[in-house]
Formats: structure tokens, sequence, C-alpha cells
């Protein structure tokens, strides 16, 4: 099985490219966020419990949003592999992500974190913003407020992630499908390696 983290600032195409690089490679994207919600969505046990803590205004605990990956990895045992968008969303996860991975016999095998210059990251927002209506796209305070949240919270995992010798940095600036082939040649030496690996055992 071939996990993939996927990550980068708002703006940089994570979520476009997880569901390229899922179509390209039969890989299932996993969405933190969208799992959560359909979990809500289908009134589950941890749904019913996300729901209730949303409502009342609290934060969305890590221990919960684990169980339901859990849960959702659970039934998608036989897949090939995953591409995650959204986890781990801070250093503090990668042990509880790695533990996870662990118990069902994976690794973090290649994480990529997609490189877009701020300025350009802030009119990519401000124009999905004129047809999103997303709040969080309504302005240029609140996107650089949300580009400064990534920095301190999400990008240090880079830290970590180089020390065990899996993270790659890629240039995310031109078209969507320039992207996709630098994402791929990533991929695709990370899966020649996984065969051959395979093959000797």
């Amino acid at each position: 099985m071939l996990n993939i983290v996927l990550f980068g600032p708002p703006g940089s195409g994570k979520g476009t490219q997880s569901k390229l690089i899922q179509e390209k490679f039969d890989l299932i994207h996993l969405s933190t966020g969208d799992v959560c919600r359909e979990e809500i969505k289908q009134a589950t046990p941890e749904g019913l419990e996300a729901k209730r803590l949303i409502d009342g205004g609290n934060f969305f605990p890590d221990k919960l949003a684990y169980r339901i990956v859990e849960k959702f990895l659970d039934s998608n045992s036989q897949a090939r592999g995953f591409v995650y968008d959204g986890m781990p969303r801070h250093e503090g996860q990668i042990p509880v992500f790695s533990d996870m991975l662990a118990k069902r016999n994976g690794i973090v095998d290649i994480v990529v974190e997609l490189k877009v210059e701020e300025e350009e990251l802030i009119q990519r927002l401000l124009k999905r913003g004129e047809t999103s209506g997303r709040p969080d796209d309504s302005g240029r305070e609140v996107i650089e407020k949300r580009l400064r949240i990534y920095d301190d919270v999400t990008a240090p995992i880079a830290v970590e992630y180089k020390k065990m010798g899996v993270y790659h940095s890629v240039d995310a600036m031109g078209t969507t499908e320039e992207v996709l082939e630098r994402i791929s040649i990533l991929v695709e030496s990370q899966l020649s390696v996984k065969s051959a690996y395979a093959e000797i055992q």
C-alpha cells in the first residue's frame, strides 16, 4: 500500500492535485474534512458527536478526527493506497498518524509540499472567492491571516518528514498538468522502489 501525504498552503492546489493523483495512480483521496462531513451526513455515532461539538461552537478534537479516519481506512483496507489531504495538520499529529498507519502495516512513503509564491496564492484565492462565496476567500486581510496560520501550524511538519527522508518540495507554479507531472515523477519513483523491495522479500 502506498501512503502519500500532500500538503501546501491555501490556494496551492492540493485538493485538485490530490484528486488527480488518485485518478492517475488508482489511489483513494482521503480528505479529512470530507470524511468527517460524510460521517455527519450519515448520522453515525462519530458524526453525531462531531455535529454536537460543532453546533456547540467547540473545537473539533484530533482524537475524534482520527477515529473517523481510522474507520474510513478500515472500510477501504483493500485499496492500493491513499493520498492524505489535511492530515497530519501539525507536528503533534505526526506520531499518532504514524502509529495509525503502523497498526495497518503501513508507513508514510512520500510527503509532498506544494510551493507557491505568496502573492500568487493571494491572487488565486481572491479569484476563487469571486465565485465560491467562501468567507475565508473574501479579502486580502483574511487570506493573509490564513497563510500565517499555515506557516505557523502546518508548514513545520516538513522538518520532521525531512528527518525521515520522505519529504519532497514541488514547485506548484504553472499549469495543473505541469504540477501533476512533477508530482507524478516522485510517485512513480516511489512505486518502483516499493515494487523492487517486494520482489526481494
